[in-house]
């Protein structure tokens, strides 16, 4: 790592409280500022150091990692450098350049990042913060010039520039501010940035300012959504009516919104058009554009949540615009509240995203277009979707960068990380568990993993009682998980014999109590289990851990992975392509799909297997699975669940056996002649001109 961007986010604020989770353009400014890092070139990683839990959470969906600031780090007079120094102090290796950028600057250009670490890079200076020119002639209390003689007044173009610091960044030699304790040290340089962006948000009224500006600074960007919902006065129409003498209403539309519509229509995406008023001008104008209309709506909250069922769509793709007080409802369902310009302030700032254009004056027909601009042309091949995880658009790279687990890299061109699923297939039984480890070691493997759970969290109440047939005799189900399950000193065992055989140890843990206990027992990574991919709470624990991340994808759809991802974040994560047939058919490994999660999410990717014999398994490390994940038995005749698409001594030998074949034929790519060849090239090379 050589760049590294730190971003200090206390919760407590005396200004505005909860200052860096307001919303500016619908974006909480931690979030903010996390994406400016994150979409510039030269930072390799950004973390947040804060005290607040939320804060915190939020930071880990925007995809930076997170640093707990001690108590005696986070009161009203603590510096910010103190907070840069101890995340400096907690990182395995130092970086070469460290940026503290502010929460309190919603709008950071990533290109002004990039020239500041650049000048430091390249020598030039050790010191680079953000400055607007300025030619204000400045006064103290006591009326006396501080930057000027009184008595001498020159033209503004007769002055040298001063400089105003923003506070929005500073850019620093790492080993500078640990030398000094301060951010300004050495030879000090200044980044212009643009006056539109030197707002500091310290009071409500700056945050009023700076939400006020954010529809004209932000740059507006593609909407990827599958549905659109919006409110027809002040949307469809600038909330003014005609009346004339006989009480009838009329409006003035826009020409250029239908022709958006129609083509929104003919893209797939799902229109609706909700009114609180009922009246025959919204459905004639309805009919027009062909949209659903539903009118006469006292909750709209409601009706747009059920909405959403009927038609089956997921609420963080579904887009609603409003401009009135009576919208924050049905705004605070979906993933994109959108407004008007001219909306009312409280709708304004509850927005993600802020027209340009006003309503009936063009604000339908821009949104059409940029949700258009999101979607592929007619005929065209799908494009692959983005992850609101920002690191703020994922890298599509095919060698993404590896994923340290432990003492081992795992990523593309390094050895296959092989793991030996013991999951449950031990019976409760410590014996087998060791004789398991061993049989995994002695194969090659570097890591085994269990499954940990609280079965009174885990197996619903109808099953509890549920009678079943063990080698332990007849007992309820509930009894059979809790026989099963180990405890705090089977895992200590197991982790002394993990150590004395070489290989890693983890778990998949259902529930959180078990991500608890895990973090615990001081495992160097968790395993999502595809059963579990949609158990957010779970996820978010995770997440909390810092632990790397190992995400099996079985029995999910993209969209249900994209949000998993969006919790977890990208920098510590290995994805597992799986399917969870058991045992597994080929003609339904998709093994394909591996390249589908490695260019969607720019992350390494494994493989999870549950099919019997090697060839899948062999095959998915042709395509690049970095990582390689197979259960395993003593004998596949024993009782219970998971041996029969396991395993046993043999073929985990052979399975790694081949993989390291396969990697060593796989070679780098380059085309060269071998010294082998050397001979037959000699006798049977013939050439002509």
């Amino acid at each position: 790592m050589r760049v590294l961007a730190v971003v200090p986010a206390r919760g407590g604020s005396v200004g505005v409280p909860l200052k860096n989770l307001a919303a500016v353009g619908g974006t909480p400014l931690v979030t903010r500022a996390v994406r400016a890092c994150a979409r510039a070139e030269l930072i390799d990683e950004v973390v947040v150091s804060t005290d607040h839990a939320e804060i915190a959470r939020v930071a880990r969906e925007s995809g930076a990692e997170v640093v707990e600031r001690p108590e005696e780090l986070s009161g009203a007079t603590a510096s910010s450098e103190s907070a840069v120094l101890h995340v400096l102090d907690r990182l395995p290796e130092s970086p070469e350049v460290v940026v503290l950028v502010q929460c309190t600057s919603a709008f950071i250009d990533p290109a002004d990042l990039d020239a500041a670490v650049t000048r430091i890079l390249d020598g030039s200076a050790d010191v680079v913060f953000s400055g607007v020119e300025t030619h204000e002639f400045l006064w103290d209390a006591a009326g006396a010039g501080v930057n000027h003689d009184p008595s001498f007044r020159p033209r503004r173009q007769d002055r040298e520039p001063h400089f105003r610091e923003t506070g929005a960044f500073y850019a620093m030699r790492a080993d500078g501010l640990r030398e000094h304790g301060h951010r300004f040290f050495g030879r000090v340089a200044v980044q212009p940035v643009p006056s539109r962006h030197a707002v500091e948000v310290d009071s409500p009224e700056d945050l009023e300012i700076v939400r006020a500006l954010a529809p004209f600074v932000d740059r507006p960007e593609p909407l990827d959504v599958d549905a659109v919902v919006t409110d027809f006065d002040g949307v469809h129409t600038d909330d003014r009516a005609y009346v004339d003498q006989d009480g009838r209403e009329m409006v003035a539309v826009s020409r250029s919104d239908g022709m958006g519509v129609a083509l929104l229509r003919g893209s797939g995406v799902k229109l609706l058009i909700m009114s609180t008023e009922r009246n025959p001008v919204v459905a004639a104008r309805a009919r027009k554009l062909d949209v659903p209309v539903l009118q006469g709506l006292t909750d709209k909250r409601t009706v747009l949540r059920d909405w959403l069922a009927i038609e089956g769509l997921d609420p963080a793709r579904v887009a609603y615009v409003g401009n009135d007080v009576n919208d924050l409802g049905p705004m605070s369902e979906v993933g994109w509240p959108v407004t008007v310009p001219d909306a009312h302030p409280r709708v304004r700032a509850a927005a993600r995203v802020v027209l340009t254009r006003p309503g009936g004056a063009g604000a339908v027909r821009e949104l059409c277009d940029r949700i258009l601009a999101a979607r592929p042309e007619p005929g065209a091949a799908p494009a692959p979707a983005s992850v609101p995880v920002p690191r703020a658009e994922p890298r599509v790279t095919p060698a993404a960068r590896p994923v340290r687990i432990g003492d081992t890299p795992v990523g593309a061109g390094l050895p296959v990380y092989v793991i030996g699923e013991i999951g449950i297939n031990h019976n409760g039984d410590l014996d087998i568990a060791r004789r398991l480890i061993d049989v995994a070691a002695e194969a090659g493997c570097q890591a085994v993993k269990f499954q940990k759970r609280t079965p009174e969290i885990c197996v619903p109440p109808e099953q509890r009682d549920q009678i079943r047939q063990t080698p332990w005799g007849e007992m309820t189900y509930l009894e059979y998980k809790l026989r099963t399950e180990f405890g705090r000193n089977e895992y200590t065992a197991i982790a002394e014999h993990c150590r004395e055989r070489g290989v890693h140890w983890f778990a998949s843990p259902w529930d959180v109590p078990s991500v608890e206990f895990l973090e615990s027992m001081d495992v160097v990574t968790h395993k999502v289990a595809s059963a579990s991919v949609t158990d957010l709470e779970l996820l978010r624990a995770l997440a909390a851990t810092g632990k790397p991340v190992i995400l099996s994808t079985g029995m999910s759809t993209l969209e249900e992975i994209d949000r998993a991802v969006e919790i977890l974040g990208t920098s510590r994560l290995v994805l597992m392509h799986a399917t969870s047939t058991y045992p597994l058919p080929p003609e339904e490994a998709n093994l394909r799909t591996i390249h589908t999660l490695q260019e969607r999410y720019g992350v390494p990717v494994g493989y999870s297997g549950h099919e019997r014999g090697l060839q899948i398994s062999l095959a998915a490390v042709t395509l690049g699975a970095v990582a390689v994940e197979r259960h395993i038995t003593l004998d596949r005749t024993m009782w219970g669940s998971d041996h029969a698409a396991s395993l046993e001594p043999a073929g985990l030998e052979h399975l790694v056996r081949d993989i390291r074949v396969i990697e060593s034929a796989l070679g780098d790519g380059v085309k060269r002649i071998f010294p082998g060849e050397e001979g037959p090239k000699a006798r049977l090379r013939r050439v002509t001109v």
